[in-house]
């Protein structure tokens, strides 16, 4: 029996960017959980806790930004965050319409107390990698993420935006059919 093109082709999960990325963030996860379970937060709280420490007083839509995690998980987080004491959240000094955000002592505390297990889980992910590739990874990985953080960048793929791009054939008009029976 002859093969499909997709049994050809070695099947579709293996050439798929989505389904190997969400693979990779499975595997990713595990290992972070292995690593800070202890401390109690996860993986995105951890992302939260460092965006925040990076630049105090920024704003949720900053945040939504920084993190890649949408408005509404990111608020529902930021509030049981907040309940836990590891962020204090106030006005914007620059849009009264906009809250900031802080960590608390105990904020800059669990940040400080899980950033050499979270260095760890990281290790042991590159680590899954020959040292040559490891930062060209990085470098992949931190330009499809920016894609996504960076308006205006456009992410659409070469040959699309070529097809996309090349102006259409004035095509004649047809002729209705009262018309060619007429002629």
């Amino acid at each position: 029996m002859a093969k499909t093109k997709v049994e050809k082709s070695g099947g579709l999960l293996e050439r798929s960017p989505s389904h190997l990325l969400h693979r990779v963030l499975q595997l990713a996860l595990d290992i972070y959980a292995e690593e800070c379970g202890a401390a109690g937060i996860t993986q995105r709280q951890f992302a939260v806790l460092s965006a925040v420490a990076q630049n105090e007083g920024v704003t949720q839509t900053a945040l939504v930004k920084a993190t890649g995690i949408d408005r509404s998980t990111l608020a529902d987080m930021v509030a049981r965050m907040i309940t836990k004491g590891h962020l204090e959240r106030q006005r914007s000094d620059q849009d009264a319409r906009a809250n900031s955000v802080r960590l608390s002592d105990s904020g800059r505390a669990i940040l400080e107390e899980v950033a050499p297990m979270v260095a760890m889980a990281d290790a042991r992910i590159l680590a899954l990698l020959k040292p040559g590739k490891r930062d060209g990874f990085l470098s992949l990985l931190a330009d499809m993420a920016g894609a996504d953080l960076h308006p205006g960048v456009d992410a659409e793929p070469k040959a699309k935006k070529a097809k996309a791009d090349k102006p259409k054939k004035d095509k004649k008009p047809k002729k209705d059919k009262a018309a060619k029976k007429a002629a």
